[in-house]
């Protein structure tokens, strides 16, 4: 197996090559890569390895950025120290997604998961990398399904289903749920997005994510915005920018 791996801290890169190898005498790691720049390039040159281990965040940009710029049909496990690019992580190729110090553990059971899938579409005419992609998004379970907060010196379970809405104001983000409770979260609204299926909820403006099964009914409004009613009241209105309309109304539909 032909490992590539996209790492700006030398030291780090180090250590993840020598774990991987460690792992098994099969996998090859084919070189290292500093910075959006050099991938974009090495990628032109060379062939395309069979998995490739990327950190997020490198000195000139984000890894995401090489993805777009390059078309890549190789399956990436993404090793950051950021939780909050989970979904675009698995809008990019991404099949698995750990959080630095890697744990040996974590890395074996993320390259086992690349193996089992490429032996599911072994055979197949079609492209399994793009199968894998595709599969790994259908099956991935990073969605929280209950939040935790603090209540009253309580520590509280609250169902991501039972949310209606999450409300940011005054540097307050609360969470409203379905049997009338509000309760407040040390977490911000881009924190929360990360964290709850993009299925379910939706992030409508700076202060409002809304649960797609909360809502009443949409309204035009000025200048080709939209007025989101769900089943209950809420703080303010619930408007949707022009610019996000169209793929408001397409998530409505999905």
């Amino acid at each position: 197996m032909n490992i590539l791996i996209i790492e700006d801290e030398a030291k780090t890169a180090r250590e993840l090559k020598k774990q991987v190898e460690t792992l098994d005498d099969s996998i090859s790691v084919v070189d290292i890569l500093p910075s959006v720049k050099s991938a974009q390039q090495w990628f032109k040159d060379n062939a395309i390895p069979d998995l490739i281990l990327s950190d997020i965040q490198l000195a000139d940009g984000l890894s995401f950025d090489i993805f777009k710029s390059v078309e890549v049909q190789a399956p990436v496990i993404f090793c950051t120290a950021f939780d909050e690019y989970a979904i675009q992580a698995f809008e990019t190729n991404g099949i698995d997604y750990l959080l630095k110090p890697i744990d040996e553990t974590r890395l074996f059971q993320a390259i086992e998961k690349y193996r089992n899938f490429k032996k599911l579409f072994a055979g197949q005419s079609a492209d399994y990398g793009e199968k894998l992609v595709k599969l790994s998004g259908q099956l991935d379970n990073s969605y929280k399904r209950s939040l935790l907060v603090y209540y009253r010196e309580q520590i509280i379970p609250v169902r991501t289903a039972d949310i209606r809405f999450i409300y940011a104001a005054n540097g307050l983000v609360t969470l409203y749920t379905t049997n009338d409770n509000q309760y407040a979260t040390q977490h911000t609204l881009d924190q929360l997005e990360a964290m709850l299926n993009p299925q379910q909820f939706f992030r409508a403006n700076r202060q409002f994510l809304i649960n797609r099964e909360l809502i009443l009914n949409v309204e035009h409004y000025f200048n080709r915005r939209l007025y989101v009613k769900l089943t209950s009241e809420t703080p303010e209105k619930i408007i949707i920018s022009k610019i996000k309309a169209a793929d408001f109304l397409l998530w409505m539909e999905s």
